[in-house]
Formats: structure tokens, C-alpha cells, sequence
């Protein structure tokens, strides 16, 4: 019986080792971050192509404003189960410094609205946020 615990100890212990040592490296939100959410509005005849969202666009963007976190939401529902969503998807892109987010945007505007088209046809409503908690 002793030996038994021992073991679930030593096994749960060195679980809880390695969970930890996988998320020690991972970059995370933290206070005083910028975040840009990017809202896709829903409504009569708007499309949106989640496959290629996550797939090749938020990648694209990770690579033209150097993103180490970004987020993607799926919108399913409103307030009640029973209504549409009011947003096809959220995208949020975060940055330790505004001005990070300002110059590649400016640097690569053209192209980031080239993209638009390829996996929707509602115009994104953008806000720019400081992270507090």
C-alpha cells in the first residue's frame, strides 16, 4: 500500500513537473500589452472561411507584425443558444509596444487587405486595447 502512493506521488509529481517545463517558454498576456481585436461583423449574406483564417491568414499576420501571441474566436451563438452570432470571428493580435503594431501596419496595409477577400466579405471593425488584467 505504501509503495502504491509512493508511486502515485512520484507520478503526479513529475506530471506536474513536465506540464510545467512545456509552459514556462510559451509567451503569455500580460499587463500593460496592447491587444488588437478584429471583430467580423455577422449578418444576411456575410461569409467567412475559418479554414483558411487560421490557416493562412492570422499566420501571415503573426508574420508581418512579428506576433508571438495571437488568438482566433469562432462565433457560435448569441446571447441565447437559439440567435445568431454577432460576430463570424474575433481575431486578436497582441504586442508589447503600439508602435510595433503601427509600423507594420503601415508597412504591409496593402497586402493585409488584399487578403480580406480570400475568406470573407464583411468589413472588420478594429479595436486597439491596453491589457489591465
Amino acid at each position: 500500500m505504501k509503495t502504491k502512493t509512493i508511486l502515485l506521488l512520484l507520478f503526479f509529481g513529475l506530471s506536474l513537473s513536465c506540464l510545467q517545463a512545456q509552459t514556462k517558454d510559451v509567451p503569455q498576456v500580460k499587463k500593460g500589452m496592447f491587444k488588437v481585436t478584429v471583430l467580423y461583423p455577422n449578418g444576411e449574406g456575410k461569409t467567412f472561411d475559418m479554414d483558411y483564417y487560421t490557416q493562412k491568414h492570422m499566420p501571415l499576420m503573426a508574420k508581418f507584425f512579428n506576433l508571438k501571441i495571437y488568438a482566433i474566436d469562432k462565433g457560435i451563438s448569441g446571447r441565447a443558444i437559439n440567435e445568431p452570432a454577432p460576430f463570424l470571428a474575433i481575431g486578436y493580435l497582441y504586442f508589447d509596444k503600439l508602435s510595433d503594431y503601427e509600423n507594420a501596419r503601415a508597412l504591409h496595409a496593402d497586402e493585409i487587405k488584399a487578403d480580406f477577400p480570400k475568406y470573407t466579405n464583411t468589413t472588420p471593425l478594429i479595436q486597439i486595447s491596453e491589457v489591465i488584467q
